[in-house]
């Protein structure tokens, strides 16, 4: 085996890791095959969860290697059958005996792009989708109710209005990063889909994972506020003084960083 190829089941093993984390029971974030996990090589191929595999059970062989820029190029497609989607994520398998890549390829392949995250993470938590799927949607994540969600899950979330799983929510996706990008100078660290679940975007596996972790208690605050008459925003002064300190920067970046 050569150092290359090596370094490739390092990073397959970091992502299993990650799913695993991910897949906690008692976290409440996925059960079943629900949710995927992806991580950029940094030489145009990435590492994804394998379609129906299960997070918290997820083995070295329920990971698949993609090439970045052939998912890319199929974005710029109008219009594709499931069966031209399904042919064409198998072409762009660095394996071909790999199994079959998760149905949410495009929208990590954005994420990664678009996003400039090197690790995405994607799933179904209990308390975040009770507020997207309830009839206020991403509403109540717009504004900040508390300091470590700015610090941990950025200003802002992005968010994306209900669309079709795989395919169609990849370019949904990337058109909001667009978005986000124009409006904000950069891209996000959390993007809400709306009626499906939150996706967190992070420099390491340990960010993408503290992302998704706040956000779930985020959820869980905002929904217990309106017990009270509902959430008390912190003013978008406020938050971008939170942003901005040099000391949460400091903050940022050491809970960003993977354990040595």
């Amino acid at each position: 085996m050569t150092g290359t190829e090596q370094l490739h089941e390092q990073w397959r093993d970091q992502l299993v890791d990650l799913c695993h984390e991910l897949g906690r029971e008692e976290r409440e974030l996925a059960i079943l095959g629900e949710g995927n996990a992806s991580l950029s090589c940094g030489d145009g191929t990435f590492w994804i969860k394998a379609s129906g595999a299960n997070l918290g059970a997820l083995g070295p062989q329920d990971a698949s290697r993609i090439r970045l820029e052939p998912i890319l190029r199929l974005l710029e497609r109008p219009e594709m059958a499931e069966e031209e989607i399904e042919r064409e994520l198998i072409l762009a398998q660095v394996e071909p005996g790999h199994r079959k890549p998760s149905v949410e390829t495009f929208l990590h392949a954005v994420c990664l792009s678009e996003g400039e995250a090197n690790w995405v993470a994607h799933v179904h938590s209990v308390a975040v989708n009770r507020i997207l799927c309830s009839r206020l949607g991403a509403q109540p994540f717009l504004g900040h109710v508390f300091p470590d969600a700015v610090v941990v899950c950025g200003p802002a979330p992005a968010v994306v209005p209900y669309v079709d799983p795989g395919f169609a929510l990849g370019v949904a996706a990337r058109t909001e990063l667009r978005r986000y990008r124009q409006k904000h100078g950069g891209p996000p660290k959390l993007l809400l889909l709306t009626n499906h679940g939150p996706v967190a975007l992070g420099s390491s596996a340990r960010e993408a994972l503290n992302i998704m972790l706040m956000a779930d208690k985020w959820a869980r605050i905002v929904w217990g506020s309106y017990a009270l008459g509902g959430p008390a925003f912190l003013p978008q002064s406020e938050v971008a003084r939170i942003d901005g300190r040099l000391d949460e920067q400091y903050r940022r970046a050491r809970l960003g960083e993977d354990p040595s």
